[in-house]
């Protein structure tokens, strides 16, 4: 089975240790995303809504580099790090995936970055 390593400047850059996404058996996975704007390297946003709406548009952009899209995504993991942000995080979601959104699951952050409120994997139809 092949499997292609998936980048794009248009999304936040990963650490050296794990690729934005990996495209192998149809699929698109695409590695925990944080809300970081691709042209400063920096946290976007304060507000859980802010955090969530750059995340997907991070997910967007990698996506779309690797010949699919959010209406093609399937399974969603979100991890917050304060469980009280989930009905902010939901509220943008919703505007993201108003009808039939894709399968989900959630977790906490295990470790406490500065700022991070929000981090987002996603897997999607290639």
């Amino acid at each position: 089975m092949a499997r292609d390593i998936v980048f794009t400047t248009r999304a936040a850059l990963p650490p050296p240790t794990y690729s934005q996404a990996v495209r192998a058996a149809g699929l698109v996975f695409v590695s925990g995303t944080a809300p970081t704007d691709p042209g400063t390297g920096a946290l976007k946003g304060t507000t859980i809504q802010e955090q969530t709406r750059q995340c997907l548009t991070n997910i967007q952009a990698i996506l779309k580099e690797a010949g699919s899209s959010l209406d093609k995504v399937v399974s969603v993991t979100v991890v917050l790090a304060d469980e009280d942000d989930f009905a902010g995080m939901n509220e943008e979601w919703l505007r993201w995936f108003p009808v039939d959104p894709p399968a989900r699951q959630g977790a906490k952050l295990p470790v406490r970055v500065p700022g991070l409120k929000v981090s987002i994997a996603a897997i999607a139809e290639a």
